[in-house]
């Protein structure tokens, strides 16, 4: 089976271009100068997440510098929050699912938007932290984790296939990374299949949980291509109404990463 947290981090590194590492980048500096704000709002729990964030702040400007290679993100908060299994571990990988889960829980708390969709008054606290930025602490919650990170790579593949199906010479160019990545051959296996299946959005919306994964794979969405044809806008637009996700949310997830779509 495959190791989806394993192969989220080897497909983004290889294959994320530089306006991908540059998102990325944004969403680290946004995340180091506001999310410890946000959280700060929410009185003495807040209090304990903020001083959290004050001790990553040299790990996640060195991580925004150089997101590809520093520790980022992940490394430093799951160490923090107690550690973790292998899904958060590793620069890569555990800095692009807290890097993710961190722009979707600033984005819905900025919207005031709780993970059903519906419009909340009372702000989030650290209960309600998504896995990413705290550590799977339960078998259930490492198999959640692994799910969210193969939803996030098929949102990542979705998108990729909005404007046409992916060309055999780019699945080839894609299956050469991928051996050269160390990926497995289970981890090839079904990312050669995901890559060969047709665009179905309507199948792939009804796989997200609630709208904080729906957030994470729009966020991981925006690294994957250049967002410079109709086809792509007009994916992104249909995944945010089929999954519910407000037009504020989607504002501020562009804001984060400093897209302009």
């Amino acid at each position: 089976m495959a190791n989806f947290g394993k192969l989220l981090g080897a497909f983004m590194q290889s294959n994320m271009g530089q306006s991908g590492q540059a998102r990325m980048g944004n969403a680290l500096q946004d995340l180091q100068a506001n999310l410890g704000q946000t959280a700060n709002g929410q009185g003495g729990a807040g209090g304990m997440f903020g001083s959290i964030l004050d001790m990553a702040k040299g790990s996640l400007s060195n991580a925004a510098d150089n997101p590809l290679q520093a520790g980022g993100l992940g490394a430093v908060l799951g160490s923090v929050l107690g550690g973790g299994g292998d899904s958060v571990k590793g620069a890569m990988t555990g800095g692009a699912l807290a890097m993710l889960a961190g722009v979707a829980f600033k984005a819905l708390n900025n919207a005031g938007q709780g993970q059903d969709g519906a419009v909340r008054q009372a702000p989030f606290s650290t209960d309600d932290l998504p896995l990413g930025l705290k550590a799977p602490e339960t078998p259930a919650e490492q198999q959640a984790m692994e799910t969210k990170a193969q939803l996030i790579l098929k949102g990542m593949i979705n998108i990729a296939k909005s404007d046409g199906q992916v060309s055999v010479n780019e699945i080839q160019r894609i299956a050469g990374k991928a051996q050269t990545s160390g990926m497995g051959s289970d981890d090839q296996d079904w990312l050669m299949a995901e890559l060969r299946v047709p665009l179905n959005l309507d199948a792939f919306v009804a796989e997200i949980p609630n709208q904080e994964v729906a957030a994470e794979v729009y966020a991981a969405s925006l690294l994957a291509v250049e967002i410079d044809t109709q086809e792509e806008r007009d994916y992104l637009r249909a995944f945010a109404e089929k999954t519910g996700l407000h037009p504020l949310v989607v504002e501020h997830i562009h804001q984060s990463m400093g897209v302009a779509v």
